[in-house]
């Protein structure tokens, strides 16, 4: 593909660009000559930034379509997919000239509307992740009705990004940055892994510059060895299979360098240099069948050391997106090489994923689209929803199994409360703890590939609320927040009513009655949190209590107090009651900012985590409680895990640079890990910044940040 791509991209006039489409479609249908002839009647005159002919992009877009699918009407709306935002023409002609089937693609093509270059936010802005978000999430809503959109969408941006050097230098790394983690890992789910690496690739090309750079002269500077060492050992495979009765022509050996982007990730996870990537070489041998797949599997571990630890078997256990191969790295006189064992079906699945369904048609079972429908998150925050789809989207995977066999595909760094909730949503919820390979584990325990969990549940939820930073799957976080807001929500309905009850003198059941009378029952749980809707709550109560019941309304009069405002150590409270100080229970220790609750005993605040066990026996035992809130503004607290190369000076310039992002550093310890240049840093930090996503992704942008975790603590352990 990276010739037919370097072809495309030296395309700038109409007559070259159609006559590629042909190459592609040598037999194609009336309505495909007529949508080209409508594409060029729509756009003519326009041009691109480039100041080429604007109908060249469409139709090369539909060049790159028709080069992974043979579906023609993803060609045809491929050509039409700008006709509706640019042109004069709208839904209603399309369908009635192409029907409902192409329109249906362009109308969801429309609806993922391009942020255009002029509104494009600044590189390293707040703003990038929230557009990012919005595009992605317009991308997944347009594609539930046909994932072709999705494709034609991938190719649309393939073809940007070839063309990507007509724009400015800052337009280019913003638009790079949002094919790398909008596109490209949606290209990945999908399966197709031709679109997959080249877009990631191109926008390394962009946004590392000078990364891309030293691994381009490195590969080309021994692009010849390397060359040499990929023959000789293509050679020796294939004498091997040819001696143990593989014919020629019944098998097919590919060999390749690795990909840039690929190579670059190695490189930063294992903290090496280019020279010390091990495995820059890989083949690929395609059989007929899934059974001889093992029989070469065989082949090449009698014959050649395997390195274990990096042997998979995707053709027993699939992954999520249908993906079905044999992984294997063998030791060799050259070096190491990277083998990968499949069929011919299985290759075409792998180079085309979702669209091989229309190019060879397999049918609709090859390839896994639940992933797309979970990624439906009902979260008004697009920040929030872009951060549960990053889990699900960005993440290498491990395959994890049940005592009974059955096989979840999670993200790595995943724990068993992920795969507790990948089972079941139920099972999550009531999931107390686990057996790990037989060992008793904690939810909390990280997984590797191919442990086998059996979880261990309660007939109860069980709440899990400060976990959300340590579970990695979109499932597992809107779980636990979905549990956790309804905890909130009813822990603020009782404690509203107790509030109320002390407040009054009067019994519980008495305030829920006047309450639900007085219409206040749906928004009542606004009032311990909110100080203006106490205050007018109380208001309003009192004024009903003495037009309603003039008796219990004389009652009040005799003790009834004005509430006032009290303020003591780190707490304001709001009430009528003498208050000499505020102690804690044992049970749960608040830090500033968490979430509180007062009860209200010998004329002391009591003060509880309102996600305390404790507090919630409490509050449902009716126990008279106060409003309270705290009297300063939160910090949050964070530990952070920071590779540092050793070298004098850094360590002042990552304190002064934490400093400028208005971050506290509480301590600090230094410590060498696996590699001569690399030390890592353990900082831990107190900031005004609560959403921890936001300030993961500033603090990545100065440095190469391992791991970020919140410390607000966890109280329902």
């Amino acid at each position: 593909m990276d010739a037919f791509l370097a072809k495309v991209k030296e395309i700038h006039t109409i007559e070259e660009a159609t006559a590629l489409l042909w190459e592609q479609l040598p037999s194609p249908s009336s309505q495909t000559t007529k949508a080209l002839d409508v594409a060029m009647t729509a756009h003519d005159g326009q041009k691109r930034k480039s100041g080429e002919p604007y109908i060249v992009h469409p139709i090369l877009v539909a060049v790159i379509t028709a080069s992974i699918s043979a579906d023609e009407t993803m060609v045809q709306a491929a050509l039409l997919h700008d006709v509706v935002e640019d042109t004069d023409i709208d839904l209603e002609d399309l369908e009635h000239e192409f029907g409902e089937d192409v329109t249906h693609m362009v109308e969801g093509l429309t609806k993922i509307v391009e942020i255009r270059d002029e509104e494009l936010a600044p590189s390293g802005s707040d703003d990038r992740l929230i557009s990012s978000a919005l595009t992605f999430r317009k991308m997944l809503i347009a594609s539930i009705k046909d994932i072709r959109v999705l494709v034609i969408k991938l190719c649309d941006r393939l073809h940007n990004m070839l063309t990507l050097d007509a724009l400015p230098l800052h337009k280019q790394k913003r638009i790079a940055e949002e094919t790398l983690v909008v596109y490209s890992p949606i290209a990945h789910r999908l399966g197709i892994s031709r679109l997959k690496n080249h877009l990631e690739d191109l926008s390394f090309y962009y946004i590392y510059p000078d990364d891309y750079a030293k691994i381009d002269t490195y590969i080309k500077a021994n692009a010849q060895n390397l060359q040499f060492k990929l023959n000789a050992f293509i050679q020796k495979v294939r004498t091997l299979m040819e001696k143990n009765g593989f014919e020629g022509m019944h098998f097919e050996i590919i060999g390749r360098v690795k990909h840039y982007y690929s190579i670059y990730l190695k490189m930063h996870r294992k903290g090496v240099s280019i020279e010390e990537v091990l495995d820059l070489l890989a083949i690929r041998i395609i059989v007929n069948e899934p059974l001889e797949c093992y029989k070469v599997l065989g082949l090449m571990h009698l014959n050649f050391t395997p390195l274990i630890s990096r042997f998979k078997d995707y053709i027993a256990v699939p992954k999520e997106n249908g993906y079905k191969t044999i992984h294997t790295t063998l030791f060799n006189e050259e070096g190491i090489v990277e083998a990968q064992i499949r069929t011919a079906q299985m290759h075409r699945l792998a180079e085309y994923g979702v669209a091989a369904h229309w190019k060879y048609k397999e049918g609709s079972n090859s390839v896994n689209l639940q992933w797309l429908e979970s990624l439906s998150y009902q979260n008004e925050s697009v920040e929030e929803f872009y951060e549960l789809a990053k889990s699900d989207l960005f993440s290498e995977d491990i395959t994890v199994f049940s005592p009974k066999g059955d096989y979840y595909t999670l993200p790595k760094g995943s724990v068993v409360l992920d795969f507790a909730y990948a089972i079941h949503s139920e099972v999550g919820a009531n999931a107390t703890g686990a057996l790990v390979n037989k060992q008793k584990s904690s939810l909390l325990t990280v997984l590797k590939n191919g442990d086998i969990v059996r979880i261990i549940k309660d007939d109860m939820p069980h709440l899990h609320c400060s976990w959300q930073d340590a579970v990695k799957t979109s499932k597992a976080k809107e779980g636990i927040r979905s549990h956790c807001r309804a905890r909130l929500k009813e822990t603020d309905t009782f404690s509203a009513y107790n509030i109320l009850a002390t407040l009054f003198d009067q019994s519980v059941d008495a305030i829920k009655r006047r309450i639900e009378a007085m219409g206040l029952a749906e928004s009542i749980h606004k009032l311990p949190t909110q100080l203006d809707f106490f205050k007018e709550t109380i208001r309003k109560l009192a004024v009903y209590i003495g037009a309603k019941e003039v008796r219990f309304w004389e009652l009040l009069k005799k003790g009834y107090k004005k509430p006032q405002p009290k303020k003591i150590e780190h707490f304001k409270f709001f009430t009528n009651k003498p208050l000499d100080g505020v102690e804690f229970d044992y049970c749960c220790h608040p830090k500033v900012g968490d979430k509180i609750v007062a009860f209200y005993k010998d004329s002391k605040a009591i003060i509880h985590h309102k996600l305390c066990k404790k507090a919630y026996a409490k509050i449902l035992n009716a126990e008279p409680m106060i409003f309270v809130s705290w009297s300063g503004t939160k910090l949050s607290r964070y530990r952070l895990i920071i590779s540092l190369q050793n070298q004098k000076g850094v360590l002042a310039d990552l304190l002064a640079r934490l400093s400028s992002l208005d971050m506290n550093v509480i301590s600090i310890e230094l410590g060498i890990k696996n590699s001569e240049s690399a030390e890592y840093c353990r900082i831990e930090v107190e900031s005004a910044e609560s959403r921890k996503s936001v300030l993961e992704e500033k603090i990545a942008q100065q440095f190469k940040l391992i791991e970020m975790i919140s410390l607000d603590d966890a109280y329902n352990k």
